[in-house]
């Protein structure tokens, strides 16, 4: 290769820095955010999603886990929606009212007290993001934030955090972290199974928790 690039370099050391991340996971974050979308399911509750850029395919990406892979557990199904998929909204939201309106836009014409609101953002500081929690919070909406850098103002408008603490501009880890905690916390409410066994009762759940 010419000059000092070197792909197995970069490769070694990006590997390198993703394993110190996972290695440093909130697992008590983790089992806060699971007991709450557990009794959001359970509740009959809605669950939103929403992010930018990456974020927004990871937002969609976990909505479809959340809405089909975890039937699996033979409990009631989530009633979860991506606030990032219509289009047709979407724009008419940001050319009509300004993109920090494209989320919350949305979010009014459905939130009710006890929905949940998850919001997936590197940086924290998303304008449409910080309003969707803002109207989530004065609607009594619990909100769940995946976030990264310092947490930005968003860390301080959610109710329960997974935190990826990088330096800013680390959008490839956090997003890559990110990703794994949606697949995480999905994991864990397919394992929370329905037992029929004789010795517990017909809803007893399993605990997912005692190898995290």
């Amino acid at each position: 290769m010419s000059g000092n690039y070197s792909i197995r370099s970069i490769a070694g050391s990006y590997v390198s820095e993703l394993q110190s991340l996972l290695d440093g996971v909130d697992l008590m974050a983790i089992e806060a955010a699971c007991q709450t979308l557990r009794s959001a399911r359970d509740r009959h509750a809605t669950i939103f999603i929403a992010g930018n850029g990456g974020s927004a395919a990871t937002a969609a990406h976990w909505v479809n886990d959340l809405g089909k892979a975890t039937k699996r557990s033979g409990r009631d199904p989530f009633r979860v929606l991506s606030l990032c998929d219509n289009v047709s909204w979407l724009t008419a939201l940001g050319n009509d009212e300004g993109y920090e309106r494209t989320f919350a836009g949305q979010l009014e014409n459905f939130a009710e007290p006890g929905d949940i609101l998850i919001v997936i953002s590197a940086s924290g500081n998303s304008a449409n993001l910080i309003k969707a929690a803002e109207l989530a919070r004065n609607r009594h909406m619990t909100v769940i934030a995946l976030l990264g850098f310092d947490g930005g103002k968003l860390l301080a408008l959610a109710d329960r955090v997974i935190l990826v603490a990088t330096e800013p501009g680390a959008y490839e880890l956090v997003e890559d972290v990110h990703s794994i905690m949606a697949h995480t916390l999905t994991k864990c409410l397919i394992a929370d199974v329905v037992r029929h066994d004789a010795a517990a009762a017909a809803v007893e759940p399993v605990d997912v928790y005692a190898s995290l």
